[in-house]
């Protein structure tokens, strides 16, 4: 397992190093609150809704807030495909908060239970719209997330990673650019809650491309708790 692991992290710093050589790079730091529920409606048809303040410039003010939400089919044990809508209000100082609209489509398949973990990925489709500009972003994200028990046989507290890849499709008014987008890396654990329900904690390293040779890098606090019914 350590072997794997140690090829995932070289392929996962290759990958970030290479868009990012020559780049001037900005930091901030910053903290990520998420509190999904997400549960059946009827039968093979289920959904999830988000809150999701995000904290920037230093955890000083709110950075962004999202607002997110999908209905899904389970098309069988390990697949889910949902289809769901997502609101971001980006606040701007002195001036008038940029609003985003996005419609998306997600695929959740778990992968197997490699090395006595859980492997499962996700790939969402988003189709974006902003205030500040009047063209259609196409974007692909796509995620893939281990988790491992810290005890064997319990499931009480998990070590976590996980990996996003964020892809345009196409160049926008707004700024959008085709190409690598950003980056989110993730470790931590997950804890296990009463019921179903758990609480993720960990530092999420997010690198944001931002074209003309500028690149943003975000430290994240981000705690992340999950409400199953």
């Amino acid at each position: 397992m350590n072997s794997c692991l140690t090829r995932l992290a070289l392929i996962a710093a290759a990958a970030l190093c290479a868009p990012l050589a020559h780049a001037e790079t900005t930091q901030d730091e910053q903290a990520w609150i998420n509190l999904t529920a997400m549960g059946p409606i009827s039968g093979d048809v289920v959904y999830f809704a988000e809150f999701q303040p995000r904290m920037g410039d230093g955890i000083s003010r709110l950075d962004a807030l999202l607002l997110r939400g999908a209905v899904g089919v389970k098309l069988s044990r390990s697949a889910t495909l949902y289809q769901g809508y997502a609101h971001v209000i980006t606040p701007v100082d002195g001036g008038r908060d940029i609003n985003e609209e996005r419609s998306f489509q997600q695929l959740n398949l778990a992968l197997g239970k490699p090395f006595g973990g859980e492997l499962s990925s996700r790939t969402r489709l988003e189709q974006r719209w902003r205030s500040d500009g009047s063209d259609v972003g196409w974007r692909l994200r796509e995620m893939i997330r281990y988790e491992h028990p810290l005890k064997a046989g319990s499931d009480a507290v998990n070590a976590l990673v996980y990996a996003e890849g964020f892809v345009a499709f196409n160049d926008t008014d707004w700024g959008a650019r085709s190409g690598f987008d950003q980056l989110r890396s993730f470790v931590g654990a997950e804890v296990g809650l009463p019921g179903s329900s758990t609480l993720e904690l960990g530092y999420l390293n997010q690198t944001i491309d931002q074209t003309r040779g500028r690149t943003r890098m975000n430290h994240v606090a981000s705690v992340t708790l999950f409400y199953r019914h």
